[in-house]
């Protein structure tokens, strides 16, 4: 299979995700797409409807009986294409194909894609799974619904490592801090609690904070973990003391950091400003919390892909994949995939000698781990 023409076909699919977009159509078309692919290529394929019109797709290469199951994980949605001139033309130039997703992560799905097929022609004792999977860039609804169906007893997901081994990758936890304060006129400031005036006492602490977690034991792979605010809303009109202002802050976390160790972090953190002046109180609710991740070099799918890629190295990265999700199933998960550049930016781009270098060595890995 010409993984080029594959990508250049994904890539030319608008899939930016819903949720980021309004305009988007989802991930349908590029989910019939692949499955039509797929089932060309004789592989047993299912679509499964996470949400309305938004469907994952399951495509394996059964094997004979008697072998492991390898897992290939890559998501078909995309961020959006604000400041693009032409985001899904998927023009090739120098070795680079360039287009919304290329990097990000289509070329990893065609790779994907093109080794399920060398494994279906193969005929492996093990089976391999593809599962192309909705709404990575958001809530990564599309590999928990995977999860809860589909096992493995090794997984690769394809995000970008520029054909190293990736074996790491940090966590984070959004909080929503929530200050309360007592509206009254402002001219009698006496009888309010300004809500906006302690916001500067909870913004204080996230950087005092956020230094002190600089300081703390380093993770050989992985940058430290961090907190930071990033929204703030308060105050409703002119001349009202405000009575509320809402923080967001995000905490990135490393591996065996969990949920409640950062959530009573964040409280003890509150309960202290409180200890300090006895007009403010605060409220803290956990948005959204991800696991960090990471595999053991020793696990038989980092030693194959290190057989396979002798010259890569072992890296860790700093943002989230959906790796966590399945590796928080017991499932030993590498992270292996191109090179390139401008993931989420205006121009994104590949390098095709990484696509088609990567189809090979999932080939090898699956002959190797499934036979």
């Amino acid at each position: 299979m010409d993984s080029t023409a594959l990508l250049q076909q994904l890539v030319s699919i608008p899939s930016v995700n819903p949720n980021l977009s309004s305009s988007s159509r989802g991930e349908n078309e590029i989910a019939s797409f692949i499955a039509d692919v797929c089932r060309q290529e004789g592989l047993e394929v299912y679509l499964e409807q996470v949400l309305p019109n938004r469907p994952n797709v399951i495509a394996i290469a059964k094997g004979s009986g008697g072998g492991k199951t390898l897992m290939l994980n890559a998501h078909t949605d995309t961020v959006g294409v604000a400041g693009m001139k032409e985001p899904f033309e998927a023009r090739t130039e120098d070795d680079k194909l360039f287009g919304r997703g290329a990097l990000d992560m289509k070329a990893g799905l065609a790779a994907a894609i093109a080794a399920m097929v060398n494994a279906k022609r193969m005929k492996l004792k093990g089976d391999v799974i593809l599962t192309a999977v909705i709404d990575e860039e958001h809530s990564s609804l599309g590999t928990q619904a995977v999860m809860k169906e589909y096992k493995a007893d090794a997984a690769i997901v394809t995000e970008p490592s520029w054909m190293n081994l990736c074996v790491a990758h940090r966590g984070f936890a959004v909080f929503e801090i929530e200050i309360v304060g007592k509206a009254a006129h402002t001219s009698q400031r006496a009888l309010g609690v300004n809500a906006v005036t302690h916001a500067g006492n909870v913004l204080a602490m996230v950087e005092t904070f956020d230094r002190e977690l600089q300081r703390r034991a380093k993770h050989e792979l992985l940058e430290p973990g961090s907190l930071q605010a990033t929204l703030i809303q308060g105050g409703q009109e002119l001349f009202t003391t405000p009575a509320s202002c809402k923080i967001t802050v995000e905490r990135r976390t490393l591996p065996g950091e969990t949920k409640k160790s950062v959530e009573k972090e964040m409280k003890e953190l509150l309960k202290g400003l409180e200890f300090l002046d006895s007009s403010f109180h605060a409220t803290v609710k956990t948005v959204l919390y991800r696991d960090a991740y990471e595999v053991s070099q020793d696990e038989t799918i980092v030693q194959l892909a290190k057989k396979h890629l002798p010259d890569a190295s072992i890296v860790g990265a700093p943002y989230w994949m959906d790796s966590a999700l399945i590796a928080a199933k017991g499932i030993p998960t590498l992270v292996l995939g191109p090179g390139g550049d401008g993931m989420h930016s205006s121009e994104e781009w590949v390098n095709l000698a990484d696509v088609e270098k990567l189809v090979d060595v999932l080939t090898n890995i699956a002959e190797d781990f499934c036979a």
